[in-house]
């Protein structure tokens, strides 16, 4: 149930969000499905994820490239109550605050963004910023247009500057990016990630059922079997040259599960992975 939810827009787009929820919910936080930037004001501590993992933490921040799934994370945890703050990253405010130049710290990908959504503990900067946003949710008479292009461009300037974390560098850069990643590459760069379909499909700028009919155009194959085939593989390679444990392997590999990755594994080659392994061993 929420319990508060305010916003503060601004060229008639939220660009900022206060919400605060009893979990769980049947229905997702409504937060719009551009970037994201939310501040864990208030939680219990529950897993709102796995891999990777994110937790409804105070004074935690979660950076994800898509907002409809920070909602659905925020909206199925545990029973308990959360509340944060969230700075959305609409492409056409970013474009019409920087007047379509990207900012001065910005340097172009060289590469798609792999991982979408992050987590980390929240800077002290970062904390200040975020207490100055509640003030403009308590004093909303004196908020200007260009006082949320200043606070938008205060937060662009500590991420971009984020050197200790590529992640969030990554996806701060990907929101000025003028380069276009292939349908192909896109999806290769997340074989072994936990990417949903619904996510690539979201990263390559289709909807579910166009990502599926361009998917099964290129690869002719499914998206589900083609990425366990992929991940086998992967698992594969790593075993004739890693002495990393099985288990460990195949959860980098992007395998929720020991007994997953045998089978997937078994099915593509006729045998287990420690059998494969021990073959290798022989020759």
């Amino acid at each position: 149930m929420i319990i508060e939810h305010k916003t503060i827009d601004l060229w008639a787009k939220p660009l900022l969000t206060w919400v605060t929820m009893e979990t769980p919910m049947e229905q997702s936080v409504p937060l719009p499905s551009e970037a994201c930037f939310a501040y864990i004001m208030e939680g219990d501590n529950h897993a709102l994820s796995i891999k990777p993992e994110i937790k409804a933490e105070p004074g935690q921040v979660i950076l994800s490239l898509c907002g409809n799934t920070v909602g659905r994370m925020l909206s199925a945890q545990e029973k308990g109550r959360v509340s944060t703050v969230v700075v959305h990253f609409h492409t056409e405010i970013l474009r019409q605050a920087y007047q379509n130049s990207p900012p001065s710290f910005w340097k172009e990908l060289e590469a798609p963004v792999v991982q979408f959504i992050v987590q980390t503990a929240a800077s002290g900067l970062i904390k200040r910023y975020f207490e100055s946003l509640v003030y403009l949710f308590e004093y909303r008479e004196a908020v200007s247009e260009e006082i949320l292009v200043l606070k938008l461009k205060e937060l662009i300037a500590l991420l971009m500057q984020t050197e200790n974390s590529p992640q969030i560098l990554q996806i701060m850069r990907s929101l000025f990016s003028e380069r276009t990643f292939s349908f192909k590459e896109v999806v290769d760069a997340h074989i072994c990630t936990p990417a949903t379909i619904e996510n690539l499909a979201m990263l390559t700028s289709h909807s579910l059922s166009s990502f599926k009919r361009e998917f099964k155009r290129i690869y002719n194959d499914t998206p589900a079997s083609y990425i366990m085939d992929k991940r086998a593989e992967k698992v594969a390679g790593l075993l004739a040259v890693s002495d990393e444990s099985i288990s460990h392997i195949g959860y980098d590999c992007g395998f929720t599960s020991p007994a997953h990755l045998s089978r997937v594994f078994k099915n593509k080659y006729g045998v287990t992975p420690s059998e494969y392994r021990l073959n290798l061993s022989g020759k």
